[in-house]
């Protein structure tokens, strides 16, 4: 009779124990035991509705020429973004020739407007030019505001003028350069639409306070 090896029963036996326990005995070499799965039965609570809190209202930074004059006012100031902000303005009476007169050469006149005071037009009126003019210096030097503006005043800017409790907004619609003893009638214009018409000397400087030309903005109000 062929003998049985006496670990065969017990192989036997630990199958049989393996299998009750819920295991599986591997089939191939180095395969990991797979536990049962067990299921069970989870209960979902619905979130609680939330409150629908309403945001906040967002509304456009107010504008300074959000409330343009509503008449003729005395101007005291001049703001140009990106060039100058609120640089004085000094009235001035016109010389003997009827010429709207020039600033002082000094330090502090070199950052000021002067305007052709009354009876010339005044910011706000109806009709008629408000005329301003300002100086340049020569170039190489600490630069004056008609320097400044040569550089950077193009059409489409805009020019704010204001007075002690009003202000007028107004946007360069055209610049004209003509030579120094040119006479330009449009600059002096008293009965066409409201403008302001700033000058500057331009081109070549022949010497002291002598230069060819002369640059002219016209500028509208805002509407």
């Amino acid at each position: 009779m062929k003998r049985v090896p006496r670990w065969q029963p017990v192989a036997a036996v630990a199958a049989v124990l393996l299998a009750v326990a819920g295991w599986r005995l591997p089939i191939e070499a180095g395969q990991q035991a797979v536990p049962r799965t067990e299921h069970r039965t989870v209960e979902v609570v619905p979130a609680a509705p939330q409150a629908v809190v309403r945001g906040a209202t967002l509304h456009p930074r107010p504008s300074i020429c959000d409330t343009p004059a509503t008449g003729p006012f005395v101007p005291t100031w001049v703001s140009i973004p990106g060039i100058t902000t609120r640089s004085a303005v000094i009235a001035l009476p016109r010389d003997g020739y009827g010429i709207p007169s020039p600033l002082p050469l000094t330090e502090t006149a070199k950052h000021e407007f002067a305007w052709d005071e009354q009876p010339s037009p005044m910011p706000g009126a109806a009709v008629g030019n408000v005329l301003m003019n300002t100086h340049t210096w020569p170039w190489g030097s600490a630069p004056a505001m008609g320097n400044l503006l040569l550089e950077h005043l193009r059409a489409g800017d805009r020019i704010v003028v204001g007075g002690a409790s009003a202000h007028l907004c107004y946007r360069v619609t055209r610049q004209v350069e003509i030579r120094a003893e040119q006479s330009y009638d449009a600059y002096y214009a008293t009965d066409g639409p409201p403008q302001l018409a700033i000058m500057v000397c331009s081109g070549v400087r022949r010497g002291p306070g002598d230069w060819a030309n002369r640059m002219i903005w016209f500028a509208s109000p805002e509407a």
